[in-house]
């Protein structure tokens, strides 16, 4: 029972250095990958950065992981997303299969029952993100897009250069609803 508490100092100094050793190499592995690696997630970035901290509490926690193996195992998960988002930007396929596209889910103040039931979204949602958005009714929103990272964009009803957002998301056929 008294080793559930302390196991003897030489574990925790190895925890210290390994975790030391481990952060800094990740810091170095995400600033060499760049700014898309943090920047806002959307589900793949998720995952990757699940798995960065699964295996960081690895390399930290775990006696039979050695610095080595758990660094190479942290090289090749941000390796894989570095590649992962380099093809996203160059092969459309790519981006959709790990992104996804935005979803329209309210035009000219009427909910979209179907694209709001495929995205789990309620009508409430929609409009506390356009209350947040500094309008009071949903009349005033041109359009409420669901983003690929899950935050909502509001397009305010009138010309201008506003509208030009839409011109990536499909409209659906003639479904609308108060």
């Amino acid at each position: 029972m008294e080793k559930a508490f302390f196991d003897g100092w030489s574990v925790l100094v190895r925890t210290a250095v390994v975790g030391v050793l481990a952060y800094i190499i990740l810091v170095i592995l995400l600033r060499i990958t760049g700014k898309r690696t943090l920047s806002k997630m959307n589900a793949f970035d998720f995952v990757i950065t699940i798995a960065l901290g699964s295996t960081l509490a690895t390399i930290l926690l775990s006696r039979n992981v050695a610095l080595a193996q758990g660094a190479l195992a942290l090289a090749l998960l941000v390796i894989l997303q570095y590649i992962i988002t380099w093809s996203s930007v160059r092969a459309r396929w790519v981006k959709k299969l790990v992104t996804g596209e935005p979803s329209l889910l309210a035009f000219r103040g009427k909910f979209l029952s179907k694209a709001m039931r495929r995205s789990r979204v309620t009508e409430d949602e929609i409009r506390t993100a356009v209350r947040s958005a500094g309008i009071s009714q949903m009349t005033e929103a041109e359009a409420v897009v669901l983003e690929t990272d899950g935050s909502f964009s509001i397009v305010k009803r009138g010309g201008g250069s506003e509208n030009t957002s839409l011109t990536n998301i499909k409209m659906p056929v003639q479904e609308e609803r108060k």
